[in-house]
Formats: structure tokens, C-alpha cells, sequence
């Protein structure tokens, strides 16, 4: 029988060791790397409520919205919306026929208000538990 709290636990660190990681990257300046892992912390702490809710592994996927389908927890529109637009920096950062396009969005600015949203939905996430 599987420990969840010992696999949820994995999932929450996990995400804490992304944000020191993200927050590191946006010091650099090194923003589309610094949303990409922000994405990761999302991603991380909504495994671990799928795994609180369901009692199993979460599905391989980088969808956000799809995995807060399957967590059990009730989102606004407005946290549907980030949660989708987040998504996209796991896409964008990663594969090189759109880096070119995230990079020149990725400014301070724009990575900053991300970000935000991102500590935003942490919060939320860490408190839902």
C-alpha cells in the first residue's frame, strides 16, 4: 500500500525547491526560464492534490487545468484563466519553434505580474491542503 502523505509530501517539496529556483532565475534576469519553473510549482502542488484526492499517482501530464479537473478543488474563472495561460510557459519555454516568440514576451514587467499570479495560486494551493 502506497504512503500518500510521504508521495504528496515528495510533490510539495518538490514545488518549494522550484520557486527558490524561479525566484533565483528572475534575479538573473532569466525570465522565460524563471515562468517555465513557475509553471513547475503549480504543476507540483497540484499533483499532490490529485494524489490527496484520488489516493493515486498523478497522470503524466503539463496541463494545469486538467490536473485541477481531477484534484477536487473548486476553482473562479479567474484562477481557470491563470491556470490555462500558465500552461502555456511550460510549451513556450521548451520547445524552439515558439521560444523566440516567449522570449521577446518574457519581459520584467510581464514576468513579474506572472509571477505574482503564480505566488498568488501557491498560496491558495498550500492553504487548500
Amino acid at each position: 500500500m502506497a504512503d500518500w502523505n510521504h508521495i504528496i509530501a515528495h510533490w510539495q517539496e518538490a514545488s518549494d525547491k522550484d520557486r527558490i529556483t524561479m525566484n533565483n532565475l528572475f534575479k538573473s534576469k532569466d525570465y522565460s526560464w524563471a515562468l517555465f519553473l513557475g509553471h513547475l510549482v503549480i504543476e507540483k502542488l497540484l499533483k499532490a492534490h490529485c494524489v490527496k484526492h484520488n489516493k493515486a499517482h498523478p497522470i503524466f501530464t503539463h496541463d494545469l487545468l486538467r490536473l485541477a479537473s481531477l484534484s477536487g478543488l473548486e476553482l473562479s474563472q479567474e484562477q481557470e484563466d491563470w491556470l490555462d495561460h500558465i500552461s502555456i510557459f511550460n510549451i513556450n519555454a521548451r520547445y524552439d519553434n515558439y521560444k523566440q516568440d516567449f522570449y521577446k514576451r518574457c519581459t520584467r514587467p510581464y514576468t513579474e505580474m506572472w509571477i505574482e499570479r503564480v505566488e498568488i495560486l501557491r498560496k491558495w494551493l498550500i492553504e487548500a491542503f
